[in-house]
């Protein structure tokens, strides 16, 4: 039963009226339509009208734009749309989740480094406000997922790290600084993440606790932020096999995701933690659910089985029509339909985008632009920069570095991926400000058919002063590992640190922090959690002794290994 006038909607009889005249002015395709949360490819107008409008969509989320089309966009929709929109962005670090001039306030893990929530507080506002600025009105976030297991290719920095207390505060201040945007969020990504060492984006991921472990730590950070007002759950697919057996023994062996599963989504989500907010699933497209069932079947029954919309399609029009077809046949219930239908229209009117668009402020004002990368959001963003950086260990003693003592250092970035010149460049450019000589390393050419040439030790030990290497392995899906992964083979050349006894080495890590797996020989090692500029500029400034390191890990980094530690 959906309470409308209960948490979080808190809807007036007003509101009331509007969401039941706004159902009741829907015919069965407009419904079905208000289901789907597909994502946008373009800002073409006829695109917008033609290939989303027409469909009558709920939502819809764009990727990184510039803000002038995103606006534009956003704008559109609204404009013409015959019930606003829920219009989203995956904000996990910044107001760059949603638009490329938005200010990179780092990952939720260098939030956490901080010690203090109150920079997930700062998170949250940044990147709500620098979206509401282009007229985004919800937020995929926070990850509120525990990093349980180092191994776990896709969590890592997208959490708060390890500490389950530390990920409820976090995720609680982020709210707040979401709420006082006029922002709902969407706590992710329900049973919870970080557990196994998994991807669901390449198949269905196992959250592997016991009930009373499950309660003690993500049933605890959901129950908290259920109870703090969260508007909605975006349901992972990701399987809890404990819960999903005790409401229902007879449950099949196989792993049904939760966005598959009305023993999570409406026995513990719905029943157990009295959840009365909207539901959407995680990506659809993932292969955590595509493999889970029949899509014809799965996407009519993930509306059935509890959840309220659904994101992203294979293809849209297909999608539309196994939903349809679904109702159609039974899989989908018409009471499921009309309570998906009412809590999609009250989200939207807990929002007060009904009020807004009969004001004529549902389009936020150009001039409102002006916030994205401003002054404020970058002093900020320096704070947090400066306040978690941290320093594992430093065993040779080797910090502070000057140009006096290390001048030519052998340098070298680690992880090939879209930032990697730009990390690069950075880098380079603000060490030899300070003073270094920075030497890039260059590939050598193996062919062991023939005699080789490599730098004997005394010549390496001759010609570097320092080596340096960048960790810039970033968290993506069907990636299933963040593990380093070197050029030369056998320690042949100068890209495994073979030479850590011959010449001083440092490890800087500015994503995956649990590289000292890799490079456990290396006696120094940084963790930064995020590659924006201006944290490399905060590192370069640690290191050199501009400033201390105060940042405090909030995972192991040393995986448990204590050999690490040396």
């Amino acid at each position: 039963m959906i309470d409308l006038k209960a948490k979080p909607f808190y809807l007036s009889d007003e509101d009331i009226k509007w969401v039941e005249e706004a159902k009741a002015s829907l015919s069965l395709d407009e419904k079905i339509g208000q289901l789907f949360f597909p994502i946008g490819y373009s800002p073409n107008e006829q695109y917008l009208q033609y290939e989303i409008l027409n469909r009558n969509p709920g939502g819809l989320m764009f990727r990184t734009g510039k803000s002038e089309e995103l606006f534009f966009a956003y704008s559109y929709l609204q404009e013409h749309a015959k019930i606003p929109m829920l219009l989203s962005a995956n904000l996990e670090a910044g107001g760059d989740g949603i638009v490329e001039e938005g200010t990179a306030f780092g990952k939720q893990m260098q939030a956490a480094a901080t010690s203090d929530p109150e920079q997930a507080y700062r998170l949250g506002k940044i990147s709500c406000s620098e979206a509401q600025a282009v007229g985004c009105n919800y937020a995929f976030a926070p990850v509120v997922d525990i990093d349980m297991n180092y191994h776990n290719p896709i969590t890592n920095v997208r959490t708060y790290g390890a500490n389950p207390e530390m990920v409820k505060q976090c995720g609680l201040a982020y709210m707040r600084g979401a709420k006082e945007c006029g922002s709902a969020v969407s706590i992710k990504h329900f049973p919870g993440d970080g557990v196994d060492e998994v991807d669901q984006h390449i198949l269905t991921s196992v959250n592997s606790l016991s009930c009373e472990e499950w309660d003690r730590t993500f049933g605890d950070i959901y129950q908290t932020l259920i109870d703090a007002e969260a508007l909605t759950v975006m349901a992972g697919h990701i399987a809890l096999p404990a819960y999903q057996k005790k409401f229902n023994p007879a449950s099949p062996d196989k792993l049904i995701p939760a966005s598959l599963s009305p023993e999570l989504l409406q026995n513990l989500l719905r029943e157990k933690m009295g959840f009365n907010g909207m539901i959407i699933t995680d990506a659809t497209p993932m292969a955590g659910f595509l493999c889970a069932m029949d899509r014809e079947k799965s996407v009519p029954y993930c509306i059935e089985a509890g959840c309220d919309m659904i994101l992203f399609n294979k293809d849209y029009e297909e999608d539309l029509g196994f939903m349809k077809k679904g109702y159609e046949t039974g899989i989908l219930s018409e009471k499921r339909l009309e309570d998906a239908v009412t809590r999609i229209l009250a989200a939207k009117a807990a929002l007060k985008l009904h009020i807004k668009r009969k004001e004529g402020t549902l389009i936020p004002k150009k001039e409102n632009l002006s916030l994205i990368g401003c002054e404020e959001h970058k002093k900020w963003a320096k704070e947090c920069a400066e306040k978690s950086v941290t320093l594992v260990k430093d065993t040779q003693k080797l910090l502070p570095i000057s140009p006096e003592k290390q001048k030519r250092v052998l340098f070298e970035i680690m992880g090939s991926c879209p930032s990697e010149e730009r990390v690069a460049k950075r880098f380079i450019e603000r060490m030899e400000q300070e003073g270094f000589e920075m030497i890039p390393y260059q590939k050598e050419v193996f062919d062991f058919s023939k005699p080789m040439h490599f730098e004997t030790v005394t010549e390496f030990r001759n010609k570097y002063d320092l080596v340096i290497f960048i960790g810039n392995v970033e968290n993506a899906s069907n990636k299933t590992t963040n593990r380093l992964n070197w050029h030369a083979p056998y320690g042949a050349g100068n890209n495994i640190p073979w030479f850590v006894e011959i010449v001083p080495t440092m490890f800087i890590s500015l994503q995956n922090p649990y590289h000292l797996l890799d490079v456990p020989m290396i006696k120094t090692y940084i963790n930064a959690y995020s590659n924006h500029d201006m944290m490399i500029d905060t590192v370069v400034e640690k290191i050199i002794g501009k400033s201390p390191f105060v940042g405090k890990s909030p995972i192991d980094p040393f995986c448990g290994k204590e050999y690490l530690t040396y």
